[in-house]
């Protein structure tokens, strides 16, 4: 199940997480958080859903299909984020995948400023796994992330709110050898996972796409590390494989295993 928000572009949101789901052989539910009026350029409007018809759609969905795994994205207020959480920790949901949301690719904001610490005492201490880039990171942490050093203080201070583990993804940090390099951390152990960086400028929606791909894996009976290992080859390849839509940061080819 994704909790999160509508894309009307299709390239990022629970478009983006349905469609990986789907390409990772698992079904996919949705509990919608906000509708938003976005392409590949630009967010020009947000709707939040009012929170009793989040509960419900929770509700609705885990009384009767269930889930094996839960991955939230967009919770743009605390209020959101309070009622994710609280829904979640009292139906006992131990498979979260925690996609902490910020801004978009356009550059626009998703998530209010209040509630990032609602994000921080709230969600992060109910997950199985937190997989913010490293701007959200820095958010979370207050840190300024520009080294190895810094990833590693990063992801223990994110283990360090409760989130059993971490990925710090890379993408945003130059690579002379050419790498997006993603450091997982479990509270015990370190591992980076990397490949090769492709140029592109259809990479919207990579975010919602890794996330996804880990609880798609965990729903699977995956251990973390393992489905960890799966969302970065399939959001590498979905990269590799996509082709230009929109004027902007374009889509990933999330069914390309299918479009040959």
């Amino acid at each position: 199940m994704t909790i999160a928000g509508s894309d009307s572009g299709g390239g990022a949101g629970i478009q983006a997480d349905l469609k990986t789901f789907a390409a990772l052989g698992v079904y996919g539910t949705s509990v919608l958080t906000a509708i938003t009026a976005q392409n590949t350029v630009a967010v020009t409007a947000v709707h939040e859903v009012p929170t009793d018809v989040i509960a419900a759609q929770i509700a609705a969905v885990l009384e009767d299909i269930g889930a094996d795994a839960v991955k939230t994205g967009m919770l743009s207020s605390s209020a959101i984020v309070e009622l994710v959480a609280e829904e979640l920790k009292g139906r006992g949901m131990r498979q979260l995948v925690v996609d902490p949301v910020m801004i978009a690719k356009s550059g626009d904001s998703l998530l209010r400023q209040e509630a990032v610490e609602a994000l921080r005492a709230k969600l992060v201490p109910l997950a199985a796994v937190v997989t913010p880039n490293i701007p959200e990171a820095e958010v979370l942490t207050g840190l300024k992330i520009q080294t190895d050093a810094d990833m590693h203080r990063a992801a223990r201070l994110i283990t360090g709110m409760g989130a059993r583990a971490v990925v710090v993804k890379g993408g945003h940090r130059p690579s002379p050898e050419g790498l997006a390099v993603d450091l997982y951390y479990d509270g015990a152990r370190f591992q980076e996972f990397t490949a090769p960086r492709i140029p592109s400028a259809n990479t919207h929606g990579t975010g919602c796409t890794f996330a996804s791909a880990v609880a798609a894996g965990l729903a699977r009976g995956m251990s973390v590390l393992e489905a960890v290992a799966q969302a970065k080859e399939y959001v590498t390849e979905a990269i590799r494989r996509s082709f230009p839509i929109g004027k902007g940061h374009g889509p990933l080819n999330h069914f390309y295993k299918l479009w040959g």
